[in-house]
């Protein structure tokens, strides 16, 4: 017997979406805008002036009481403890093994309340996960279906942000990884100078009930500026370009942060943590791949899940993300590769459904802003 379909969850600016042509997609369980206008319109709209996307489908777990820094600290690498309030950070959260149950930013509120923005399709397992550590030693409260999560990305993000209100310092000076209450367009926020394109930019949190408000705000505000409402695809052609790891493509459970590029992430003189003996264990041991970004030199796109081969034709690797790049100009892709293939001006081959098209790797990000 078939089993009955969930029906997707739509977030508090649906309607917003429709109006503006969206063409909606299921993603991770939620019905999603993949574009507007057009992928590539949209990716250059943020790379030279300003885009805003729907991203209420992330989960928002917050971790409270006198002990609840110590909880966070235990489930992640980084080390939140060097966080001051206002601050946040990224980090990955690993299991026994580890390896890569999410990634996720981590928001110092104070020393007695902790915000964790986690992958919407992790959302559930990552709920049990931080559930199950808080018993008997802090509060925990999935805040996910009261929140909304706006993102406003470009280098003119902040003059938008400038002409949507605010009050107290001005938004324009908040550092990058940093946050603070804001009204925005008459609506309570908590703004962060975070982002997943490679542009400047803020993401900000609000009540579910005044998302759209806000978003009408944006929009009509960011229409001399050059602002374009941007979905899924132009979402995840920057953030290629930026060499931004996504959940299912470059991390999951069967990758370490080690050989995800991610070491920078990994704190292992911070004390214990879930994760950190195997990790210790993985760095002693040497690695045996790495994800490493590659630019197709024959005429072809890598895609998710093509094999990746050495010049004998023998599978060595696979492509985790890859499309062409509209900032770069050119077909890229990420992929893991043993250490030896690895090295910047490697060539490589990918297999095209059954074409063997000639790559090589090159340094990434592919794209980064000019500071």
């Amino acid at each position: 017997m078939d089993q009955p379909q969930v029906p997707l969850r739509r977030t508090p600016l649906h309607d917003e979406h429709v109006a503006l042509g969206g063409r909606l997609v299921p993603f991770a369980g939620w019905e999603m805008p993949v574009q507007y206008k057009g992928v590539t319109e949209e990716h250059r709209a943020v790379r030279t002036a300003v885009g805003i996307f729907d991203v209420c489908h992330m989960g928002e777990l917050v971790l409270s009481g006198d002990y609840a820094a110590d909880v966070v600290n235990y489930l992640i690498t980084n080390d939140a403890k060097r966080l001051m309030d206002g601050q946040a950070l990224y980090t990955v959260a690993c299991n026994d093994a580890g390896t890569i149950l999410d990634d996720l930013i981590v928001y110092r509120v104070s020393q007695t309340k902790w915000l964790i923005v986690c992958n919407a399709s992790n959302r559930d397992k990552m709920v049990a996960h931080f559930k199950a550590a808080a018993v008997n030693h802090c509060d925990f409260d999935d805040a996910s279906d009261r929140t909304a999560l706006i993102a406003v990305q470009g280098p003119k993000a902040l003059a938008l942000l400038a002409q949507a209100g605010g009050d107290g310092p001005a938004l324009t000076e908040l550092p990058s990884f940093h946050f603070r209450d804001a009204t925005l367009a008459n609506v309570p926020c908590t703004v962060a100078r975070t982002g997943y394109t490679g542009e400047d930019g803020v993401e900000i949190f609000c009540p579910m009930d005044g998302a759209a408000q806000l978003w009408r705000a944006l929009v009509a505000l960011g229409g001399p500026l050059g602002l374009e409402p941007a979905g899924l695809g132009a979402r995840d052609t920057l953030r290629l370009e930026a060499r931004l790891s996504l959940y299912g493509n470059e991390i999951d459970e069967t990758t370490n942060p080690l050989e995800a590029g991610l070491g920078w992430v990994v704190k292992l003189g911070k004390g214990d943590f879930v994760g950190r003996t195997a990790l210790e264990r993985i760095k002693a041991a040497g690695l045996t791949r790495k994800l490493v970004g590659f630019e197709m030199s024959g005429r072809g796109i890598a895609r998710h899940g093509y094999p990746l081969l050495d010049k004998v034709g023998i599978k060595v690797g696979v492509c985790t993300s890859g499309s062409p790049g509209p900032t770069v100009g050119k077909n890229i892709g990420l992929g893991y590769l043993p250490t030896s293939l690895a090295e910047v001006g490697s060539e490589i081959e990918v297999d095209c459904r059954g074409r063997s098209v000639s790559a090589v790797v090159v340094k990434t990000p592919f794209y980064k802003r000019s500071s």
